[in-house]
């Protein structure tokens, strides 16, 4: 089968490697759709500790699937039942697991992450994913494009609760990215008023055409517009949905009383510590909240969003390529051409 492996820094190569074998606990599964994350697009930037030339690793950790074969010992799967893949798994046995946050489990591993992924014809999914739930049956109405952009949803949705957004509130999203377009998605189905930020004026527009409800801002006094948004009052919600540690601190001064400031996009430790002034948090009682990746519930929450209409997902997959174009997908991305980049197979 074909494969797209990373071997370094700034080396990812398309290769053939042998379809994976399964034992009788496990599942053959043969991919349907995987998308790039910015994650792979770092990865494959910077590399990835212990990946090299003889240690390659399978990218991709967005994706969804038909069941192709299954393990004799395997309860309730069968061969040809379509599914979504949450892809963090943890021990199974710390506190974080045991309260169903696996993706927070210190020794968690992930499909494209620290063992191999979903940028490949076929996936073995090994038997511990398989009895904690992180295979999903896709529910009536959801497609595997979408299922393989729930992912990501799901990310955004952990963050999302951490907000407590009540209808009618005014919300900021800074980032225009795949994961900005979906915090202001989940922001406007639950009832604010959503507005997005980013030095792209190209790249709003893309969003404008993909969620003409919200407001967007391209400039240098971001102060002044948030003033003008939210009537003077400030903001209720604000999503920093980029890695950028002046865009963190600079949403301290808009908040409204009482607002919720989620720290999405994480900053690059050489880019640390972030200042930021604590008497904004003190005098307006702000929240500052965080989040990353996303529980096994959470996943199957927002697939339940996508199957019940409440939120249009497969208009943010704004490319789509075979997999022998994977390479030109990934330049794509990383220029920041479009906004999901999504592999059919």
């Amino acid at each position: 089968m074909k494969a797209l492996k990373l071997f370094g820094p700034k080396d990812i190569r398309l290769v053939e490697v042998a379809v994976p074998e399964i034992d009788d606990n496990e599942i053959l599964l043969k991919t349907e759709a995987a998308a790039i994350c910015g994650t792979d697009i770092r990865m494959w930037q910077n590399g990835c500790q212990g990946v090299d030339e003889t240690h390659p690793l399978t990218l991709g950790h967005e994706f969804s699937g038909v069941i192709e074969e299954v393990g004799k010992n395997v309860p309730f799967y069968q061969p040809g039942m379509v599914v979504g893949m949450q892809p963090n798994i943890g021990c199974g046995i710390c506190d974080a697991c045991v309260a169903g946050n696996f993706h927070l489990c210190e020794d968690y591993r992930a499909f494209g992450i620290n063992m191999d992924g979903a940028f490949a014809e076929y996936i073995k999914i090994p038997s511990e994913a398989i009895v904690r739930g992180n295979l999903a049956v896709l529910p009536n109405g959801v497609s595997c494009e979408e299922a393989a952009v729930n992912e990501p949803l799901s990310c955004a949705y952990n963050g999302f609760t951490k907000c407590s957004v009540q209808p009618g509130e005014h919300a900021l999203v800074v980032g225009a990215g795949p994961i900005g377009v979906m915090h202001a998605k989940l922001l406007h189905m639950a009832g604010a008023i959503v507005a997005m930020n980013d030095l792209s004026g190209e790249r709003l527009e893309q969003c404008r055409s993909i969620m003409p409800f919200i407001s967007t801002y391209c400039g240098d006094d971001l102060a002044a517009f948030t003033r003008e948004f939210t009537l003077g009052r400030g903001l209720d919600i604000a999503i920093t949905a980029c890695p950028v540690p002046s865009v963190q601190a600079a949403m301290l001064p808009l908040m409204n009383y009482g607002g919720r400031v989620n720290f999405f996009g994480g900053i690059p430790e050489g880019k640390q510590p972030v200042p930021i002034n604590t008497n904004f948090v003190h005098y307006k009682e702000l929240f500052l909240t965080g989040s990353t990746r996303s529980s096994i519930a959470q996943f199957r929450r927002t697939l339940g969003f996508i199957s019940q209409g409440l939120l249009d997902i497969r208009s943010v997959i704004t490319d789509r390529y075979a997999l022998n174009d994977i390479t030109d997908a990934f330049e794509n991305a990383r220029q920041a051409k479009g906004i999901k980049h999504l592999i059919h197979f």
